[in-house]
């Protein structure tokens, strides 16, 4: 059975940015959805997260281009009236990452693959860094 993974934005972005050090471990667990190793999720607010610090480093095409491969590798997680209530009532000192955590909880995840396992509560997901989640699930 295919592994339902949860990946946060900065996990996005550090792959549409090249974002260094952390390129090389994102990018591979981000082949891993594209190649349907594993079953790659993401919240549908990283799109519009994604989309605006992507548009900053680049043109409107290069951008389109980034959200296509977003939409194309991850099966996004709509935002829904009970994940916005959930968030709303969690208490996170960051109201996005409460979205993230109740979108991946809604979605059914095994885990959620973060570089801020700080900003996420014990919970019955694994809270882990790309690095971590290949050292534990060896692909290749």
């Amino acid at each position: 059975m295919t592994k339902r993974v949860f990946f946060d934005t900065n996990i996005l972005l550090d792959v549409l940015t090249v974002r260094e050090p952390f390129y090389a471990d994102s990018s591979r667990v981000w082949t891993l959805a594209e190649s349907g190793r594993i079953e790659g999720l993401v919240a549908a607010i990283s799109f519009g997260n994604c989309y605006y610090v992507v548009r900053r480093q680049g043109g409107r095409p290069h951008t389109d281009k980034a959200m296509h491969l977003v939409r194309n590798t991850f099966e996004p997680v709509a935002l829904t009236e009970q994940i916005l209530d959930q968030g709303i009532d969690a208490g996170f000192s960051d109201f996005e990452d409460a979205l993230q955590f109740h979108s991946a909880l809604h979605a059914r995840a095994e885990c959620i693959l973060t570089r801020n396992p700080d900003h996420f509560p014990r919970s019955p997901l694994s809270i882990l860094s790309p690095k971590e989640f290949l050292a534990a699930h060896p692909f290749e």
